[in-house]
């Protein structure tokens, strides 16, 4: 049997925003200050504290046309690791999208061998870029337990770029950079993973199809990046390396 709601005593008004008779309205704070207020709250949530271990998010289109360069990448993980493991030490955090409507995220794997038997299971399914769920899931771990960077590897975009590049902001705020690697030369997904990476102070590189050796210099500076800060991408950079590229796109 429900309650009918309790009347106010007469005689005064209840404000609520206080709870007490006769109070002055709350004043609320201005849409610049609330900004303002989120911003620094979101600098707050930087996950680069010393010492801290190193996190990645290794994101892989997994649609069909992507089955060559998926099983490229499982045989050079291990490399991120090894570049690491010289630096300090590495989680990987696997998310990758196929088919209609899938996208999923393992969880964080320290083990060469637990990924890599994670993404031989695996196979690619047709299916159109989901780009959007990789950025929000990064986010979403940045915010519970600290991500130093996202590397994604695809070679097409099939989405609303203002979508991406408001989610691309909101990982800058937290000091997130994704590094975008593009395999072929699709115009499309160029421009749109050009703007990510800029708008996060990250980096975008190219590598031709198949190209193992250029796709393992960057997933190898990227896992240094994430190990050990710009430092330890700067002492791997040489003239013309993965990880000078990186540098030279970086702010």
């Amino acid at each position: 049997m429900s309650r009918e709601p309790t009347k106010p005593r007469s005689g005064s008004e209840v404000s609520p925003a206080s709870g007490k008779p006769g109070a002055v309205p709350e004043i609320k704070p201005s849409a610049a200050e609330e900004i303002a207020a989120f911003v620094a709250r979101a600098r707050a949530m930087s996950p680069h504290a010393p010492g801290a271990k190193g996190r990645l998010v290794f994101a892989l289109d997994a649609t069909m046309s992507r089955q060559p360069t998926w099983d490229m990448a499982c045989a050079l993980q291990a490399d991120m690791f090894r570049e690491a493991a010289a630096i300090g030490s590495l989680d990987i955090r696997l998310v990758y999208y196929r088919g209609l409507n899938e996208c999923r995220a393992s969880n964080w794997i320290s083990d060469t061998g637990h990924l890599a038997r994670l993404m031989s299971g695996i196979a690619c399914q047709g299916g159109n870029t989901q780009i959007g769920k990789v950025l929000a899931e990064a986010r979403r771990e940045a915010v519970a337990s600290g991500v130093r960077a996202v590397v994604f590897v695809g070679d097409a975009m099939e989405e609303p770029i203002d979508d991406l590049c408001a989610r691309a902001g909101e990982l800058s705020l937290l000091k997130v950079p994704v590094f975008m690697f593009q395999e072929g030369h699709d115009d499309v997904a160029e421009h749109a993973f050009r703007e990510i990476a800029r708008l996060t102070g990250g980096a975008w590189s190219r590598f031709d199809p198949g190209a193992a050796a250029q796709l393992r210099e960057l997933l190898r500076a990227a896992a240094a990046y994430a190990a050990g800060g710009r430092g330890a991408l700067l002492r791997l950079s040489r003239p013309g390396s993965g990880a000078a590229q990186l540098l030279g796109q970086m702010k």
